[in-house]
């Protein structure tokens, strides 16, 4: 495992030479070299679909929110805005922060609509083909690969508002005059961009979902006439094949009809394991053929970095899904929404009236500015997700947090889960048996974790919530100098079950505190405890939470006006506490106090008096430590915890229910 990951490291570095081609079961640049696609796909850009931009409850598809706004504002200031839509949601500033975080190519989905129409008059508009033409010079400066993507085909390759479909009119499969308006444009496509090597090649339908019969032969038919036609004029790119119904079902299309082409799939909301992709890699060994996941996303970072490992496990290259969108944190970008433009989602949900031409003409070229990267924020979890997390297993600060100082709960660590924090639900697996959705909140971060605006007075604006028990976080510090300080932890809580521990480096700071009910979710209290001794130099804050029933805020370290004696702060004598909880599952705390710099050794014995486990057996200085116990593969049953140093000793009995 150690070998493939530097191995990932290295080939993230090597950027591709010349044109992309097939080499049995791997995509190779000109040089021979192995090329593994990390890419983003730029969703909602020139196709917009409704989930993307908040109209989904009353325009799914493109057409139907054009006809929304030129209902609103009139034909010409629709085109007004559409252009600012454009001209903001991709910049030469987007495709270099992609590369700039480690990507190597992009995914372009198209709309036909911006390059021909239904005429079948062989017209094509230069303003379209000209957009293409300076995202590829984007890329080619920073060294990226464009693959075209034809998303929305004439009429529709499926009935969803993805493909821009109008049940009204004929889709591509109920239209041969579609299908060879299709065809054509491919070719057009292939003719203007044959000699680009930065064109990694061509997507020829996103996610077909029709009932095409057995063996999806229209699908396969069309398949081969758009790449007999694209060979006419081009023979150096590489086609890439999705699958039927939704990039899944490759029925019918083996064997290959082309010496340079890849089956592309689609994934979302499965598990990251083999189960989920083997019928991939058995097509896979069967045809010869590269596989490529295409698009995926729309989870939690958790379940990015085991989605990206389990592919470049087994040599699969990936384009995520989408780089930016309307107030969401799933993507790298997500640009906020105006109040106006709010507004105008209102309106059109039924819930306030009509408004004027010029507010919602102003709106909506508000949300148009909001749009460019500048305005954008950014989800840095995504993109550590995605490419650190995969060959570092640290935890990196997410913010700088001082003490003394405020720690915002949200703003634990970036990592993955088990390292920077725990959380029981923590992505989105519903699309496999047994699967289940996550997470409560879905704002500020894309982990597990849940949170929620927070209404406190002093506030970042959110809250960690629907706490339970056994989460944890974890936060790096930096403690300037060593001292003593009062800690305030703010909370709400609807009851009075809660319990939070805190520590640092190991050593705790609090003990278990109870949290009593502050009468609401969103009332808030503060607990104080006073007289903390805090070393200096960079630490890890480890915040322990039990039984749930509270929402955190902050913690603050205050420091100490006062000068505060050692000797009054520390261990009178050797103690070793209950553990807690007692009895336990899994994981429990064991807290115990060291007077003088000692040797310390925790041993845990099984009912019958034999040795189990060595906990700990090290030199500890003057101070209260704990130390959390998991019962890892023991069973259930009867413990003994004992402490020695010099002439103490101590025993305590723990039950363990599994």
């Amino acid at each position: 495992m150690r070998i493939f990951l530097i191995l990932m490291i290295i080939s993230s570095l090597v950027y591709g030479e010349g044109f992309l081609k097939t080499d049995g079961k791997k995509i190779i640049d000109e040089s021979g070299t192995e090329i593994i696609l990390r890419g983003m796909g730029l969703g909602g850009w020139l196709l917009q679909e409704g989930y993307m931009i908040h109209t989904s409850s009353f325009a799914n598809a493109e057409y139907q929110f054009r006809g929304k706004i030129e209902a609103l504002i009139g034909t010409e200031k629709t085109k007004d805005f559409y252009k600012k839509y454009w001209d903001n949601y991709v910049r030469e500033i987007d495709i270099e922060k992609l590369a700039e975080w480690g990507f190597n190519s992009i995914r372009l989905p198209m709309h036909y609509n911006k390059l021909t129409n239904l005429n079948n008059d062989d017209t094509y508009y230069e303003e379209g083909f000209a957009r293409i033409d300076a995202l590829l010079e984007w890329c080619k400066k920073n060294n990226l690969y464009l693959i075209l993507d034809l998303h929305a085909a004439p009429g529709g390759q499926s009935d969803e508002g993805i493909s821009d479909y109008n049940p009204s009119k004929p889709s591509l499969w109920e239209s041969e005059t579609n299908k060879q308006i299709t065809i054509k444009l491919w070719r057009k496509l292939a003719e203007r961009y044959k000699d680009e090597p930065y064109i990694g090649g061509y997507d020829l339908l996103n996610e077909p979902k029709w009932d095409l019969g057995p063996g999806n032969v229209p699908l396969r038919q069309l398949y081969i006439d758009i790449t007999n036609a694209i060979r006419e004029v081009d023979k150096k790119h590489i086609i890439f094949a999705e699958g039927n119904w939704y990039a899944t079902d490759f029925g019918g299309l083996t064997p290959p009809w082309d010496n340079n082409m890849v089956y592309s799939f689609h994934r979302y909301w499965g598990g990251n394991n083999l189960d989920a992709i083997n019928y991939l890699l058995t097509l896979r060994n069967n045809t010869n053929v590269p596989l490529w996941l295409g698009e995926t996303g729309e989870n939690s970072n958790n379940w990015f970095k085991d989605c990206v490992a389990l592919m470049e496990e087994n040599d699969i290259g990936w384009a995520w899904w989408p780089h930016k969108k309307i107030k969401n944190v799933t993507g790298p970008l997500s640009s906020p929404m105006s109040d106006n433009y709010q507004k105008l989602l209102d309106y059109w949900n039924g819930k306030i009236s009509k408004p004027s031409e010029a507010f919602a003409y102003a709106a909506l070229l508000e949300q148009a500015e909001n749009l460019k990267f500048e305005n954008c924020s950014f989800e840095p979890g995504v993109i550590d997700a995605l490419f650190r997390q995969q060959y570092d297993q640290t935890s990196i600060p997410y913010k700088q947090n001082s003490i003394p100082g405020r720690i915002f709960a949200v703003d634990y660590d970036l990592g993955m889960r088990g390292v920077a924090y725990s959380d029981k639900d923590y992505e989105n697996t519903t699309g496999s048996p047994g699967g289940q959705a996550w997470n409560n909140g879905g704002i500020y971060r894309n982990d597990g974790v849940d949170i929620e605006p927070c209404t406190d007075q002093l506030t970042n604006g959110f809250n960690v919530g629907w706490i339970e028990s056994g989460e944890w976080l974890k936060y790096t510090v930096d403690v300037p100098e060593t001292g003593y300080f009062n800690l305030s932890i703010r909370y709400a809580a609807g009851n009075s079950n809660g319990k939070i521990m805190l520590s640092m480096s190991g050593t705790s700071l609090s003990g278990l505190v109870s949290l009593p009910s502050t009468g609401g979710w969103q009332n808030w209290k503060t607990i104080t405890i006073e007289n903390i001794r805090v070393e200096s130099g960079k630490k890890e804050l480890m915040v322990q939470l039990y039984f749930g029933g509270f929402n955190l805020n902050y913690f603050q370290f205050t420091k100490q006006l006062v000068n505060v004696e050692d000797e009054t702060l520390s261990p009178q004598k050797f103690n070793l506490n209950q553990n807690y909880p007692n009895p336990f599952n899994n994981q429990t705390i064991i807290h115990y106090q060291v007077p003088v710099k000692s040797l310390v050794k925790l041993n845990l014995y099984n009912g019958m008096g034999q040795l189990i486990k060595t906990l700990v057996n090290s030199t500890k200085e003057s101070g209260n430590y704990s130390f959390t116990f998991n019962s890892e593969n023991l069973s259930s049953g009867v413990y003994f915890i004992s402490m020695r140093s010099e002439d103490f000793s101590s025993t305590i009995k723990t039950v363990l229910l599994n």
